[in-house]
């Protein structure tokens, strides 16, 4: 089939506006929450104060139609998508630079580049024109999506697997006489992974007004992880009952390290399964090719 030169080069300057969307829609964002109230005390430069010539070339080019195309993206997005992408963006632990509304933005372009590669993929002949660019708009439109879930579904993982030591740390923090904001601290400053900043973010909470059991309730809704949700719950009902945090903890750190294991029990008994078919398809057809090959040519070259 021969195709037209310039629906290929457009195509091609379509596919480098879209990297050119996405490249720059996540690299920046205003400031939100703690931090937007903290630039309004400390009276810091806004954007809309700066000559428009002062700003760089992403936020006097894309920064306009990104805010465009957000209206697009909510039009056609159910009711409480801001809700579930701040939920969302949440899980992720709020990368910089996504802010809901530059996630809207960036949807409505991609629907729209979206729906213009398909109408150039299609060469403007119905009906391939017509589903094509329906393929596309609905790809590029939940694109974003599907980003912010795979960095959720990692940052999950890896709060997984550093959850045990950090209460092994909490643990022998409070164990030793330390406070639990203090043994909170502690384990925020000294842990490796996003644990530590989950914990963070809990004794910010609990400093700002919110009650022990809320703070933990609000981290059990960023986490959802079946362990730490057990932990929160276990946590919580002992400071409503005034249990000491001590044993709780205790029990609950032995009762992580048995997860941990059984994870890796399962994670092991999986390979089993997960190796049957790469040896099936690859790896015997080549031996078989290699042992049997030349004994075979060989019989065929006598008979």
């Amino acid at each position: 089939m021969n195709v037209n030169p310039v629906y290929v080069a457009a195509g091609l300057i379509a596919v480098g506006l879209m990297v050119a969307v996405l490249s720059v829609g996540f690299s920046g964002g205003e400031p939100r929450g703690v931090a937007k109230s903290l630039m309004l005390i400390e009276n810091t430069v806004d954007r809309r104060s700066v000559v428009t010539t002062e700003l760089a070339a992403k936020d006097r080019l894309v920064a306009p139609i990104l805010e465009r195309t957000k209206g697009l993206a909510r039009a056609l997005s159910p009711a409480g998508a801001d809700d579930r992408y701040t939920m969302m963006l949440d899980q992720a632990g709020n990368p910089a630079g996504w802010t809901v509304e530059r996630i809207l933005g960036v949807k409505g372009a991609g629907l729209l580049l979206g729906t213009i590669l398909g109408a150039f993929y299609g060469q403007f002949q119905l009906p391939n024109a017509l589903l094509y660019a329906l393929i596309g708009g609905v790809a590029l439109f939940f694109l974003p999506d599907l980003l912010i879930k795979n960095v959720a579904l990692r940052r999950q993982e890896q709060t997984s697997k550093s959850l045990a030591d950090a209460l092994d740390m909490l643990s022998v923090c409070v164990e030793a006489g330390q406070g639990f904001d203090a043994a909170l601290l502690q384990v925020a400053r000294n842990v490796e992974g996003p644990i530590s900043g989950e914990f963070a973010r809990v004794l910010s909470e609990i400093q700002i007004g919110k009650s022990r059991g809320e703070a933990f309730s609000s981290m059990g809704d960023r986490v959802t992880l079946p362990e730490v949700k057990n932990f929160i719950t276990a946590l919580v009902q002992a400071d409503r009952l005034g249990l000491p945090i001590a044993g709780v903890l205790r029990e609950q750190t032995v009762n992580m390290r048995l997860v941990r294991r059984q994870k890796a029990e399962e994670k092991a008994q999986k390979v089993t399964i997960k190796i049957l078919f790469p040896l099936m398809f690859c790896i015997l057809p080549a031996l078989f090719i290699v042992i049997i090959g030349p004994g075979g040519i060989r019989m065929m070259d006598a008979l």
